[in-house]
């Protein structure tokens, strides 16, 4: 990372918690102007965090699996689009798992080999394909039609790519449909409790050799870990039918996805990876024996607590008796907060002008943001000490999506991202409970410019509906 002052490479201390450092880190931006009257908005990312949280999902596996078995552990690039933020868990051990062009671009930007890349989306392009079976990127394929476009690419040139094919287990829908993806009609993968389809995808495999891994994902938010294991027990079922009517280890890894749900009501990062691993190990031991190889996607649940959008209060006012703070915080980075409050509430932390805890009695009030639209509130009757006039407003858990997820309304600029680091120097060695430590911030996305919204807005063909047809 780039950075104001540069960040060290620390791990963080267990004896020094999220939500400390998170304090400590508001008041140094505070402190440093890196929020203030001119650049009233900010996301934050805590180093240490992150590093803690990819130990603990590498930590989890390795207890439930043999020693030596392959364990490829790739983060969902769509949760949090950052080619920083992908270096440095590429340095905790962790690859990408990406579903565009754009993300296949980003990760190779932050330096991840092709081994421990894998390539997932419903509609990849023929170039797509071609691209990431000439760098040997693990591909699964969507469908039947997708599977004949790589057949006629690997009988053209060889490739080096772990090739599978998704499958829809059909275990049904957790509490948020849009992110269910094994209901009857999802658009992901082979529905295999459409008629025929099962038996399809045995024959897939065993006209193709090459075939050699096995993908599902349930889902993500709002699906209960029971059924994201019952997915997982499924496909295991398959590979196992598909490998005994081959009569060889033709299926040699599982690709059982991401999904881990993400509490928003606490600082804990609960559900936890060991919980899940366990589950597995309990439901799916044959998965789990050293036979497979596997590969996980995990995204929102190894960002999510990481980050933090940060708002100076612009404004303090009432509304039919109700306070009403007016901050630079909404849509533009809340979008799915904005418009689906009952399935995205957000924690808000307020905090004075200082950038300290703000203390008080408290009042319900609502955190509004700047888009106009009566709709654009951040929270609703919400209980906080009063928010005036330059004090700040933190939404928390916004580590992953929120900072990929910019809606152009207003045409509002994307805010700047920071990573942080707390200690004495921030560096490996920092004695994380110490007090009055320095924080150093690093640039992880520079804020968006005017120049740079006018030329995403067309700015270099201003005259090409006047003058140009």
């Amino acid at each position: 990372m780039d950075g104001i002052g540069g960040i060290g490479e620390g791990h963080g201390n267990g004896r020094h918690d999220a939500g400390a450092r998170r304090d400590e880190a508001v008041r140094a931006a505070v402190e440093q102007g890196i929020v203030g009257p001119r650049t009233p908005i900010i996301g934050l990312l805590d180093v240490a965090g992150i590093r803690a949280t990819a130990a603990a999902l590498r930590t989890a596996f390795d207890q439930v699996t043999p020693p030596g078995t392959p364990v490829l552990h790739a983060f969902a690039v769509k949760a949090t689009p950052l080619v920083p933020v992908l270096r440095l868990l590429h340095t905790c051990g962790i690859g990408a798992e990406v579903a565009s062009p754009g993300e296949l671009a980003l990760a190779r930007a932050a330096g991840i080999p092709p081994d421990r890349t894998v390539l997932d989306s419903p509609a990849k392009t023929p170039a797509e394909l071609r691209e990431a079976l000439a760098l040997g990127i693990a591909v699964n394929a969507d469908n039947p039609q997708e599977l004949s476009r790589i057949d006629a690419l690997v009988a053209s040139a060889p490739t080096a790519s772990p090739l599978g094919l998704r499958v829809n287990p059909g275990v049904g829908r957790g509490s948020i449909e849009a992110l269910s993806t094994a209901t009857a009609t999802s658009k992901f993968g082979v529905a295999l409790l459409d008629e025929g389809a099962r038996a399809w995808v045995v024959r897939a495999y065993l006209d193709r050799p090459w075939l050699t891994r096995l993908h599902a994902h349930s889902g993500s938010q709002g699906l209960p870990l029971e059924l994201m294991a019952r997915g997982v027990a499924t496909t295991y079922e398959l590979a196992e039918e598909i490998n005994a009517k081959a009569g060889r280890r033709q299926i040699d890894t599982i690709d059982i996805g991401g999904g881990l749900p993400v509490d928003f009501t606490t600082d804990d990062p609960t559900p936890a990876y060991g919980t899940y691993a366990q589950l597995l190990k309990r439901e799916v031991p044959g998965l789990l024996d050293g036979r497979y190889g596997l590969v996980t996607e995990f995204g929102r649940s190894l960002l999510a607590k990481h980050g933090t959008v940060l708002a100076r209060v612009e404004y303090a006012k009432s509304s039919g008796g109700r306070p009403i703070a007016v901050t630079h915080a909404g849509v533009q980075v809340a979008t799915r907060t904005v418009y689906a409050p009952e399935l995205w509430p957000l924690r808000i932390a307020a905090y004075d002008a200082k950038g300290r805890p703000k203390t008080g009695p408290d009042v319900i009030q609502d955190i509004a943001g700047p888009a106009c639209f009566a709709g654009d509130l951040l929270a609703t009757n919400r209980s906080l000490p009063r928010l005036e006039q330059g004090d700040h407003v933190a939404a928390l858990d916004t580590g992953a999506y929120y900072f990929a997820h910019h809606y152009a309304y207003n045409s509002l600029a994307r805010p700047g991202i920071y990573g942080f680091t707390a200690g004495a120097g921030a560096g490996r060695d920092a004695d994380a409970a110490s007090p009055g430590r320095e924080v150093r911030f690093a640039v992880v996305r520079s804020p968006q410019t005017l120049d740079e919204i006018v030329a995403e807005s067309g700015g270099a063909h201003a005259a090409a509906l006047t003058d140009g047809i």
